[in-house]
């Protein structure tokens, strides 16, 4: 009997990651896919890779792949923040998008940064998306006038914004980090690489300003 049990919950072990693996790659709607072609040439980060530091001499890079629906993304937010403040002036951070399947505003999130970095206002918008995810995520209605409305309270150009919104460049933007991930390994969100290599994410803030302390040392 208890190698009975024991063959049956390892049947539902591999049909819970099976399913898991199809709702990662089974897309509910066109504007919320992964592409999942990844990128043959994937780099953690890029030139045009949004750096929310720059340190006049960096020592190590911190890249995310995150999605801004995404509640772990939203919890680990204040961790990044708060690393971000202490170690900026010697560590590059960078945040690239990569909107999960299920997250019908992810994809539209990304693009309301991605447009409203197009005036210069990325970081301001990647921390509205951050403090309001609360509000918005996990929606089943689009919520693109909601983040319309954030491009406004930023001061935003709203006929540029809407435009840069509908741009396909936009889009492909997006597309061209999700690609990136896919080709290092990227399955889920958030993903962390340092200095290019993948890691486990941290389980607390201590246990990141540990990693980051003892890479900063070699």
């Amino acid at each position: 009997m208890k190698k009975q049990l024991i063959a049956v919950a390892v049947l539902l072990a591999g049909f819970a990651a099976a399913l898991g693996v199809y709702l990662l790659f089974a897309p509910e709607d066109r504007a919320n896919r992964v592409e999942e072609r990844p990128a043959a040439d994937a780099l953690p980060v890029r030139e045009d890779s949004h750096r929310l530091t720059r340190p006049e001499r960096s020592e190590l890079t911190l890249v995310e792949f995150l999605d801004f629906e995404c509640e772990a993304c939203g919890a680990y937010h204040p961790v990044v923040e708060r690393l971000r403040a202490e170690y900026g002036d010697r560590v590059t951070f960078v945040a690239r998008y990569f909107p999960m399947p299920g997250h019908r505003n992810g994809e539209p999130a990304a693009r309301a940064a991605e447009a409203a970095a197009r005036q210069g206002k990325f970081e301001e918008m990647y921390a509205k998306l951050f403090a309001t995810q609360g509000e918005w995520g996990e929606s089943r209605d689009w919520k693109e006038d909601v983040f319309r409305g954030y491009a406004a309270q930023l001061g935003l150009d709203m006929a540029r914004f809407d435009a840069d919104l509908a741009d396909p460049e936009v889009a492909g933007r997006v597309l061209a980090d999700q690609r990136d991930g896919l080709g290092l390994g990227v399955r889920g969100t958030p993903t962390f690489f340092v200095d290019g290599e993948r890691i486990a994410n941290p389980g607390s803030y201590e246990e990141f300003r540990a990693l980051l302390e003892a890479r900063l040392s070699e």
